[in-house]
């Protein structure tokens, strides 16, 4: 009955890995690149690319650029301005607001005040960041990309439950990888290693994920308890506050006088990391300020609201435990906290689960090629291109995604929309090269992505005269780490295509028929 169980527990592993695998690949590779996402951002925005003020620009100076800008576009009926103040790893500050087309926002120095050039880009923010947890596929197509990815999460939690199973000397295992076997084993073992090395950072990470969309999931137990007011539920839960407006003009405080006062109030020595204004310029006017989670792991909910005109206390929130939890388990999973070796780590650990993933496919492959081919079968074609395209593809992909942004000049419309589009159709068109060149697929794409890596950072040093040297020199560690990853995974690449040639043109001599070799002599053949 065990055996069967163990069985049945294979079953399940190969098959939800060889169906589930490729998409578990895009979350894991989009989420390690959104450990460093601002740094992407920094990379993609040479306009951002600032040293950190000693002097910061105060909150209300932002407010007068803010309700400036949106003064000057009323007419798109912009609507609850939004600072966010600088930061560690954003030094930039950023003003903006809602209007008819959605949110306008705008950067600015916050050693001069002065505003920045537009950045035409989503960045690793707005494009890594999000296709992590919805696919891109949110208000377009009905949420349906919150919940593939939740799918994709329970698949991920029953693989790894299912592995321990499977793998009955998993932890002997972990201490086995030979190098020297063929390509099956060699799968097998570096999948071993990385499932176990990383496991529990892999069963933190996708447990969190799921419970951070739990109220996308599981609607049913907040509709219950409020009878269906989302109002009511996120006045309680997440602390809201609104009023509407008074339809008379109204004028907007000193807000640094409120952020001192949201200080005082929270009494840990945070600051704001966001401020919102809603109706400016009306007499009901009102400001939000969210607590800064820069130096404890729980994402706050801790806000105040004050009056606009008087600077007046409205309603300050303090977080339930309840809620408390759940944003404790965003903060380990979503890592905005300051501890840089820890961030070092999700990224290594990440990796590792992209490792985890395309081994286990190269494994099923490899381990089932010769049988299909002598059957005629077309399962081992099929997968081997599901598996280039999902997993070199995107890589490629992302560094289209890279060099487009240096390709394309300032000021460009639609910059950020060619970005997007040019992303998705070199992942499209890795798909179609790897069914069609299936035999050189893995090597094509590989010399692709270290040409790549390679023309990126040289894009970046002719188009903003950054190159690496002068980042090392002036200390530019978002922008030369960058770099530096680039050409790293550029040279892995290489040597991996290098590796894949070679060895496939010694198994090409083999598989060719030997010469027959003539031993009569000239005279004997002319007999």
């Amino acid at each position: 009955m065990e055996q069967g169980f163990r069985a049945s527990m294979n079953w399940l592993h190969t098959w939800a890995g060889v169906v589930i695998g490729a998409l578990l690949f895009a979350i894991f590779w989009m989420g390690t690149l959104s450990v460093f996402d601002r740094e992407i951002d920094r990379w993609m925005m040479p306009m951002t690319r600032l040293a950190p003020a000693e002097a910061p620009v105060k909150l209300d100076t932002l407010r007068d650029i803010l309700l400036s800008d949106m003064e000057a576009n009323r007419e798109e009926g912009a609507r609850n301005g939004f600072i966010i103040p600088p930061a560690e790893r954003a030094p930039m500050a950023r003003v903006g607001y809602r209007g008819k087309d959605g949110f306008k926002s705008r950067f600015v120095d916050p050693a001069t005040g002065e505003v920045l050039p537009e950045a035409g880009t989503k960045g690793g923010t707005g494009f890594i960041f999000p296709f992590h947890y919805s696919l891109h596929l949110r208000a377009n197509a009905g949420g349906v990309g919150y919940w593939l990815v939740g799918f994709a999460g329970m698949a991920m939690m029953a693989l790894l439950v299912s592995g321990i199973i499977v793998h009955v000397k998993i932890f002997k295992d972990f201490f086995t990888f030979r190098t020297d076997r063929k390509t099956p084993r060699v799968a097998l073992d570096l999948h071993n290693v990385t499932g176990v090395l990383a496991l529990p950072f892999h069963f933190l990470i996708t447990l969190s994920g799921l419970i951070i969309f739990v109220t996308i999931y599981f609607p049913a137990a907040s509709d219950i308890l409020y009878d269906k007011d989302e109002k009511a539920y996120f006045q309680e839960a997440f602390g809201s506050y609104s009023r509407d407006r008074a339809g008379q003009p109204g004028s907007i405080g000193s807000l640094d006088a409120m952020a001192a006062e949201a200080v005082r109030l929270w009494g840990d020595g945070t600051k704001p990391f966001f401020v919102r204004i809603h109706h400016p310029g009306d007499a009901n006017g009102y400001v939000e300020m969210r607590q800064s989670y820069d130096n404890k792991v729980t994402m706050s909910l801790d806000r105040v609201y004050f009056d606009a005109a008087s600077g007046a206390v409205l309603h300050h929130h303090i977080g339930k435990p309840v809620l408390n939890s759940q944003r404790f388990i965003s903060g380990l999973h979503f890592i905005q906290f300051k501890h840089w070796t820890l961030r070092w780590v999700y990224f290594i650990l990440g990796l590792s689960g992209c490792v985890l993933i395309v081994t286990g496919f190269l494994f099923w492959l490899e381990s089932r090629r010769k049988r299909h081919t002598q059957q005629g079968l077309s399962g081992v074609r099929i997968v081997e291109g599901l598996t280039i395209g999902s997993t070199t593809g995107i890589i490629l992909a992302t560094l289209g995604f890279f060099i487009v942004n240096r390709l394309l000049p300032l000021g460009l419309e639609h910059r950020a929309d060619i970005e997007f589009w040019g992303f998705f159709a070199i992942w499209v068109l890795s798909f179609a090269h790897a069914w069609i060149r299936t035999k050189r697929g893995w090597i094509e794409q590989c010399y692709a992505t270290a040409a790549a890596a390679l023309l990126a950072v040289l894009l970046n040093a002719i188009t903003t005269g950054d190159h690496m040297l002068r980042t090392l020199m002036q200390g530019n560690w978002p922008v030369f780490g960058m770099d530096s990853m680039m050409l790293a995974g550029g040279a892995i690449a290489l040597a991996t295509a290098i590796r894949l040639q070679r060895r496939q043109t010694i198994a090409e001599k083999a598989t060719r028929p030997a010469r027959t070799i003539r031993t009569d002599k000239p005279e004997q053949q002319h007999a």
